[in-house]
């Protein structure tokens, strides 16, 4: 079954000025997921959306397709999904249609070997229509305000459990951004990257790094620095 991952990026970028480009252990930060993408074993076709030249001159040395991307789909405002509606109806012409979409992103790049493979497995193992990388989240969450009420807990705290005994019945996921699997019929109907059958696919707690800051950047390099040591390829 074919796969089209699909790496958004764009030249702006309010937070941190032209943050895909920004070296990260060692690399421009949208490198990583483009490699990634690159090394996984199934049949994936990748490609970086984009509107950026110097961003389109990156992707192609680091071995992507690169779809150009209208400029007003690169606006500060504008959602993901009408961007890989965009490409899938690119790739559509060119009579290339695919099985699943795998939607990375550059600003979440922590992702261990085979967690790409991994994520195109079980969506075709479970059969769901959308997958969402989540990390466990532990319980022991707060709201500030919740129906005309102050600070309430999301968990009784008559009944709190130590760390230890946390079990799967405890846990909750946060979705960290990374990736998404999805099926293509779920953007075009829904123009949503979730919809129809949702699974959850787990993934490492470091794997949860999303950049949004300068000190976020210096932990996801040292992070993906030190795994790649682990891995014996530094």
């Amino acid at each position: 079954m074919s796969t089209l991952a699909v790496i958004p990026v764009r030249g702006g970028s309010k937070g941190i000025p032209r943050k895909n480009l920004r070296e990260v252990g060692g690399k421009p930060l949208l490198v990583w997921t483009i490699e990634q993408a690159l090394a996984a074993t199934r049949d994936v076709r990748t490609v970086v959306s984009t509107e950026d030249a110097e961003i389109a001159d990156v992707a192609r040395t680091a071995g992507a397709e690169v779809i150009d991307r209208p400029v007003e789909l690169a606006q500060d405002t504008t959602a993901t999904e009408p961007v890989i509606l965009h490409a899938l109806d690119v790739l559509a012409a060119r009579d290339y249609t695919p099985e699943h979409v795998m939607l990375l992103q550059a600003t979440s790049p922590v992702r261990r070997p085979g967690t790409i493979d991994r994520a195109i497995a079980q969506a075709e193992d479970t059969g769901v229509d959308s997958l969402i990388g989540v990390v466990p989240q532990t319980p022991f969450l707060w709201w500030t305000a919740r129906d005309g009420h102050g600070p309430t807990a999301d968990y009784d705290v008559d009944r709190r459990p130590r760390r230890q005994e946390l079990t799967a019945d405890h846990m909750r996921y946060r979705e960290t951004g990374s990736l998404y699997v999805t099926r293509p019929w779920v953007y075009y109907e829904r123009n949503n990257r979730i919809g129809g059958t949702v699974g959850l696919f787990i993934m490492d707690e470091v794997e949860g790094i999303d950049i949004d800051s300068p000190l976020d950047l210096e932990l996801a390099g040292k992070t993906l620095i030190q795994m790649r040591q682990q891995e014996g390829l530094a």
